[in-house]
């Protein structure tokens, strides 16, 4: 008889960690993620320092993470994982959608920002984007955002006195066109996938562009991206960062 044939594995699921400090909350969202075939549930946290050490322990690819939580918030455990593990991306869970400790924990290194009364959909495209590398910003929430990290105007010497400071140099003049093009793709806030559609590239094509663009313009993520081009003026003040639903 012919030996049967191996069966092919699919992509690895998303793992991911669950951190809020309500019980109820975290009940609603493991069903969620347990119903959906590409993600796994690898952890549950109920506090800051806990999300941390579990973040150690089971190497999750996304953390969904309340950002007010007793003993650690939010904001400091995502700093932690962001700097002892790179490879996991944090998505920030929040009550009300101009929420300063939100705004910090993106700051921290967040890679999205979504709201508790999220429905199912939302969630779990919430959670497949960022796992992806693609920012989770609504365009209010990102222009809240830059509002808030928006850099002090430079000052400017009084004629013919010396600049006290050399002049800063715009990280985004050494890409290339094409990597420019992606650039102001990603802080329009578009995905991958919309980039390549745009672009007329393929999608791994488009993925390798970003990941160049980050590292030349010494980008944490695409968030990060999207705050530098509109702190350089790449980005029109009143231009929507990321398009309409």
């Amino acid at each position: 008889m012919p030996e049967a044939a191996e069966p092919i594995a699919g992509p690895a699921p998303i793992r991911v960690l669950l951190a809020d400090d309500q019980a109820l909350i975290r009940v609603g969202f493991r069903l969620v993620i347990e119903a959906e075939p590409d993600m796994i549930l690898v952890g549950e946290a109920s506090d800051g320092l806990e999300a941390v050490d579990e973040v150690r322990r089971t190497a999750p690819d996304v953390v969904v993470m309340d950002v007010r939580m007793p003993r650690l918030d939010g904001i400091g455990a995502t700093a932690e994982i962001v700097r002892t593990a790179p490879e996991t991306r944090v998505l920030v869970l929040t009550t009300f959608d101009l929420d300063e400790y939100a705004f910090g924990a993106i700051q921290a290194g967040a890679s999205g920002f979504l709201l508790k009364d999220a429905q199912r959909a939302e969630l779990t495209a919430a959670i497949r984007a960022v796992r992806r590398g693609d920012a989770v910003l609504s365009p209010r929430v990102t222009r809240r955002l830059l509002e808030h990290v928006a850099l002090p105007a430079p000052e400017v010497p009084a004629p013919g006195a010396a600049s006290p400071v050399a002049p800063r140099t715009d990280p985004a003049s050494g890409l290339t066109e094409r990597e420019r093009d992606v650039y102001l793709a990603v802080a329009r806030g578009l995905s991958n996938a919309e980039i390549a559609a745009e672009l007329f590239l393929a999608e791994s094509t488009v993925k390798t562009h970003v990941g160049r663009v980050l590292a030349k313009l010494g980008a944490r993520d695409r968030v990060h991206a999207v705050i530098l081009a509109h702190r350089l003026g790449h980005v029109a003040p009143g231009d929507d960062p990321t398009p309409p639903p």
